[in-house]
């Protein structure tokens, strides 16, 4: 085993334990907003290391600008991804944890179904 290898192996150790601690959040966490933040943070690093791990070993100019492009992409679509969902289900009432203290939304947004606010859509429709 050379020193790449190592390095690779390590990296996509870390990668995969990242992604794993990243789906316990998802299923753990007790509300939308606490499981979009495991999902987008540990689960865009984990996604990362395990691409620099596999850039290291093929050692391909191409794969490695490839993992370098898709490592950008989800560094740049993740959080934003994660943003407007979070928004989306403020504004249609998802409940958060009950132990949350802090609301800085709070007034900001109209309630839905009231004057000025689009009427909220039954699930189904």
């Amino acid at each position: 085993m050379n020193a790449t290898e190592l390095i690779a192996g390590i990296l996509l150790l870390a990668g995969a334990a990242f992604v794993l601690v990243s789906a316990i959040g998802v299923i753990r966490f007790p509300d939308v907003y606490m499981r979009m933040h495991a999902a987008t943070k540990a689960g865009t690093l984990g996604a990362g290391l395990v691409l620099g791990a596999a850039a290291i070993v093929f050692g391909d100019l191409g794969i490695t600008v490839r993992s370098f492009v898709v490592f950008l992409f989800l560094l740049l679509t993740a959080p934003v991804a994660a943003h407007v969902l979070g928004r989306a289900a403020y504004y249609d009432g998802v409940p958060r944890w009950e132990r949350t203290r802090l609301d800085e939304l709070d007034g900001r947004y109209p309630v839905p179904g009231e004057r000025g606010a689009p009427k909220a859509v039954p699930p189904g429709d």
